[in-house]
C-alpha cells in the first residue's frame, strides 16, 4: 500500500444493483435446495416498474422464477406501487437450458468458463479485510437493520456509504471522510436526517473499530435530498457492483462477477478459493497481506495459473509459503466445490455487504 489516501463504497441491500443480485441469488438457492448438482448463469435486470430474469440453467428442480424475485422483492422493502417499483411490478422470464456446448465441459468436471480470479487478505481489521471496505459494509449493514428495525423511521430502501481513510507506512491511522446517501420520507427535513444518520450510524459503527471523523468531513446526502429509491431512479443488473463485492479496489478484481452462478462457474468458486487461501495465509502469520491468483480455462479442471503475492510482508521463505498453499485445498474445480462444500444454497447470504469477512461463509472459515 503506496497511498496515503483509500476510499472504498459499499451500497444497501435495496441498491438497484444489489436487488438484482439478491433475485439471481434466491433463484440459485432454490434450485440447489431441490437439486444440488443444479447449474445456473443467471441475471437479473430491474428498472422501472419492471423485472426481467435472463440466463440458463441445467437442474432437475421445479422452480417458479417469478414468485421468488416477486418475495425477494418484498423482503427487500419494496412494496410500495409509488416508488415504481415493487412486488407487484411486470416480470419477464428468459430463463432457458444452458448450452450443450457449455455443458460438455462442465459434465466432466470441468470450469464452465475461462477466466482470471483473485483473493486477497490483510492484517488491518479482524476479519482479515481492508479497513476501507470493512467500514464501509459496516455502515450499509447498519443503516438496513436500522430501516428494517425501524429505528429510524423515515428511511426506505436503498442507500451508498464511503469511507476514505488514511494511511502511514502502509498501515490505516484514521479515518479522513464518510459520505452517505439514504433514501428517506418527504416529511423528514434534510437536517434531522443527517443528524439521525451521524448520531445512529456513522458514530457508532466507526466507534466500534476504534475511529472517529470530525463532523467537517461527514456528508449525507451529497444533492440535499433522496425520496424515490431503487430502480425507478437507477436501473440494477446482476453483477454489477463486483468491486463492492470483493476488497472495494484496494486488491485486483478478477474478469466475471459472482451472484447467479453455480460453483462450477469458476468466476465465483476460484474467488472464494482464492481468497480461502490468501486468508490462511495472513492467518499463519506468513505475511501481513496476501493476494492469489488463478486462472481457468472451459472444459478443464485445473487452474492454468496458480500464483501469490506477499507484497515484501512476508515472515517465512516464497518456498515455504507455496508448499503450505499447495497442500492446503485442491484447486480443481471439482476440489473447490467438495472442499469448500459448495453446493448447499448459501449464495443469499453473499447479495449484501460483500462476499468476504462474513464468519458464517466457508471461504472464510480457517481449517488449519
Amino acid at each position: 500500500m503506496s497511498y496515503q489516501l483509500f476510499t472504498s463504497e459499499s451500497v444497501a441491500a435495496g441498491h438497484p444493483d444489489k436487488i438484482a443480485d439478491a433475485i439471481s441469488d434466491a433463484i440459485l438457492d432454490a434450485l440447489l435446495e431441490q437439486d444440488p448438482q443444479s447449474r445456473a448463469g443467471l441475471e437479473t435486470i430491474v428498472g422501472a416498474n419492471h423485472i426481467g430474469l435472463y440466463g440458463e440453467i441445467k437442474s432437475s428442480a421445479t422452480v417458479d422464477f417469478e414468485s421468488i424475485a416477486r418475495k425477494t422483492v418484498a423482503s427487500l422493502g419494496y412494496t410500495n406501487p409509488e416508488w415504481n417499483f415493487s412486488d407487484g411490478s411486470p416480470v419477464s422470464v428468459k430463463i432457458h437450458q444452458q448450452s450443450p456446448e457449455i455443458a460438455i465441459g462442465v459434465d466432466h468436471e470441468g470450469a464452465g468458463d475461462q477466466g482470471m480470479m483473485f483473493g486477497f487478505a490483510c492484517d488491518e481489521t479482524t476479519e482479515l479485510m481492508p479497513l476501507p471496505i470493512t467500514l464501509a459494509h459496516a455502515l450499509t449493514r447498519t443503516l438496513d437493520e436500522k430501516r428494517e428495525n425501524k429505528d429510524i423511521a423515515f428511511l426506505r430502501p436503498d442507500g451508498k456509504s464511503q469511507v476514505t481513510v488514511k494511511y502511514e507506512d502502509g498501515a490505516p491511522v484514521a479515518v479522513e471522510k464518510v459520505v452517505m446517501a439514504v433514501a428517506h420520507d418527504e416529511d423528514t427535513s434534510p437536517e434531522k436526517v443527517r443528524q439521525s444518520v451521524v448520531d445512529e450510524i456513522i458514530n457508532p459503527v466507526l466507534t466500534s473499530y476504534g475511529y472517529e471523523v470530525d463532523a467537517k468531513n461527514i456528508i449525507v446526502n451529497g444533492t440535499g435530498l433522496w425520496h424515490i429509491p431503487g430502480p425507478d431512479s437507477d436501473a440494477g443488473l446482476t453483477g454489477r457492483k463486483i468491486v463492492v463485492d470483493t476488497y472495494g479496489g484496494y486488491a485486483r478484481v478478477g474478469g466475471g462477477a459472482f451472484s447467479g452462478k453455480d460453483p462450477s462457474k469458476v468466476d465465483r468458486s476460484g474467488a472464494y478459493v482464492a481468497r480461502y487461501i490468501a486468508k490462511h495465509v495472513v492467518a499463519q502469520g506468513y505475511a501481513k497481506k496476501c493476494e492469489v491468483a488463478l486462472a481457468y480455462v472451459i472444459g478443464r479442471s485445473e487452474p492454468m495459473m496458480k500464483a501469490f503475492d506477499t507484497f515484501g510482508t512476508e515472515t517465512k521463505t516464497k518456498e515455504e509459503i507455496q508448499k503450505y498453499i499447495d497442500g492446503l485445498i485442491d484447486t480443481s474445480v471439482a476440489g473447490i466445490i467438495t472442499g469448500l462444500d459448495l453446493r448447499r444454497p448459501i449464495y443469499s447470504k453473499t447479495t449484501a455487504y460483500g462476499h468476504f469477512g462474513k464468519p458464517d461463509l466457508p471461504w472464510e472459515n480457517l481449517t488449519t
